[in-house]
């Protein structure tokens, strides 16, 4: 089971909050229970980071820049490491992680998949803990759908594992157009989505 970024800042009340970030987090707490191998995923950004508009003078959030490896929404500062925001939101259920995956603390590129950072060729070393484990079957759940979720589940459906989204434990922040497009990406590349 793979639990995405559920975390104060993707919350309510939070920097990027999604809303009802929060509701989902009992039925992925009961959840776990059905899974032997639990991994949680944290973003984790230095406050420099390249895809914050805070480091883009004249930059407003949710604003579009192009990257080196292509176009990258300028979002508000959020999940700054070692900040309340980028902790695991408190009702989570931490004590059933096997591993705790930090993503997009290279400053220059920024990772919504728990596979890959965004130029899709940085491993952060999550599919090799898979495959140790002999694991081909990943359950996706999290924040948010329509970022995080979706790149997970469709790197993960390329690497060769079978992929379930849980949808009603997850939430979507639906940027102009984006939950649309993850869903026909997602099943495009035969993610299950139930």
């Amino acid at each position: 089971m793979l639990v995405i970024d559920v975390q104060n800042d993707f919350c309510p009340s939070g920097q990027l909050a999604v809303a009802g970030g929060d509701e989902i987090i009992p039925s992925i707490n009961a959840m776990m229970a059905d899974f032997e191998t639990i991994v949680l995923t944290q973003d984790w950004h230095p406050q420099n980071h390249a895809s914050l508009a805070s480091n883009h003078p004249d930059a407003e959030p949710f604003s579009l820049t192009e990257m080196p490896y292509g176009i990258q929404v300028l979002w508000p500062d959020h999940c700054i490491q070692g900040t309340p925001g980028a902790e695991f939101h408190a009702d989570l259920d931490r004590q059933r992680a096997n591993l705790i995956i930090r993503k997009g603390a290279n400053p220059q590129i920024v990772s919504y998949s728990a596979f890959f950072e965004n130029d899709k060729q940085t491993p952060t070393g999550l599919h090799g803990y898979l495959q140790n484990l002999d694991i081909n079957c990943l359950t996706c759940v999290g924040l948010a759908l329509d970022f995080c979720v979706s790149y997970t589940a469709v790197d993960a459906a390329k690497l060769g594992y079978q992929v379930t989204v849980i949808e009603t434990a997850t939430r979507a922040i639906d940027l102009d157009g984006s939950l649309d497009a993850a869903m026909i990406d997602m099943y495009s590349n035969r993610v299950a989505i139930v």
